[in-house]
Parts: structure tokens; sequence; C-alpha cells
């Protein structure tokens, strides 16, 4: 299991479900039979979770095609 950071200036986002202003948590992240935990930004009420587009398109994608290709 590998860990991820996101940087703290980023946590100026709400909830669209809640409204709750989102906060860094370690997040579990599974994709194919590879387990990761993350710190991304997380609504303390709902759990939803904001992956930022950068991260998906960039380091998560790198992650799944290395995955994909073993």
């Amino acid at each position: 299991m590998s860990q991820m950071k996101i940087s703290p200036e980023t946590v100026d986002w709400e909830c669209a479900t809640c409204g709750r202003a989102l906060e860094l948590s370690k997040v579990h992240v599974a994709y194919l039979e590879s387990r990761f935990t993350v710190e991304l930004l997380r609504c303390p009420d709902c759990g939803l979770v904001y992956i930022p587009e950068e991260l998906a398109n960039g380091k998560m994608a790198e992650v799944e095609r290395i995955l994909e290709d073993k």
C-alpha cells in the first residue's frame, strides 16, 4: 500500500451535497488488485471525496496504466 498527499492550500472547497468545508483526510483507493492510501479533500458529514482533475488525469491515470500493463 502506498500513500500520496495533496497540498493543503486547496482546502477551501465545500461539499456540493452538505455545504460543509472539505477537510484533508486519508482515503483508501482501490484499483484492480492494488490499494492505496491517499490524502484527499473529504466531507466530514457525508464522506464525499474530491479528486482534483490534475490528480485524476495525472498521477492516478499513470498508476492505472502501470497496473493495467502488469
